[in-house]
């Protein structure tokens, strides 16, 4: 099954909406392919702009710099795994239900391909970017503006839906924020680990991402259901 969704992205992170136009839709394909092969650290514009036969300053016509590009490609993931959240979890009952969904949903454990405005970029591209790239939109020296120009929203509103979600399975729980935020970083950082650090973890020898779930699984339940 496809997903195709029309999510409105905060226009400051572009000179030129990528949605409106077939160069900007490239820009946005290939940045993320080129941006999650190579690291952060390693991709230019000049090297995308080769990738995709363009100029170089075509690309900064849409994106001021890859710091730009990279909160671009890394909202619209939070705001598809809030789109995810909201409907697998609508019609199932119990809270206990929607925490094992919503921990398949950050593993990524869900079917349909992911889809931007008619663009297809598939979802372990972007998946992978994440674990790798996402905590660099916000550690940096100007996060406080970042801030301040919204360009966290989308996380802040995935965090939110999932915080409320767990508030129903423990309304006395007084860290639910808190909780949902480090879930949903340990479901990055313990699978990069599994996979590249393994003695991080606990699954380094069978690197079998059902473990990572039961983990996190494991961990939710425990926290939101001591009477503490």
């Amino acid at each position: 099954m496809n997903w195709q969704l029309q999510i409105q992205m905060n226009e400051k992170l572009f000179l030129r909406d990528p949605a409106k136009s077939d160069l900007g839709h490239r820009i946005v394909q290939h940045g993320a392919i080129m941006m999650e092969r190579m690291g952060y650290e390693e991709f230019t514009f000049k090297k995308l702009a080769t990738e995709i036969n363009t100029n170089e300053s075509s690309v900064y016509r849409y994106f001021e710099n890859k710091h730009r590009l990279l909160l671009y490609l890394v909202g619209w993931y939070w705001r598809w795994m809030e789109y995810l959240v909201a409907v697998h979890t609508n019609n199932l009952k119990t809270p206990e239900e929607k925490v094992d969904v919503i921990i398949r949903i950050l593993m990524l454990q869900v079917n349909g391909e992911l889809t931007l405005d008619g663009l297809e970029i598939e979802k372990r591209i972007l998946h992978q970017l994440v674990i790798k790239e996402s905590s660099k939109v916000y550690l940096t020296n100007h996060v406080e503006e970042d801030n301040k120009n919204l360009f966290f929203k989308p996380y802040k509103d995935l965090t939110a839906r999932i915080a409320e979600i767990f508030q129903a399975l423990n309304p006395n729980y007084k860290y639910t924020r808190s909780l949902t935020s480090t879930v949903i970083e340990m479901a990055h950082y313990q699978y990069f680990f599994m996979k590249n650090l393994p003695s991080l973890t606990d699954f380094g020898q069978l690197k079998d991402e059902r473990e990572v779930y039961h983990y996190l699984k494991e961990l939710v339940l425990a926290a939101l259901k001591n009477p503490a």
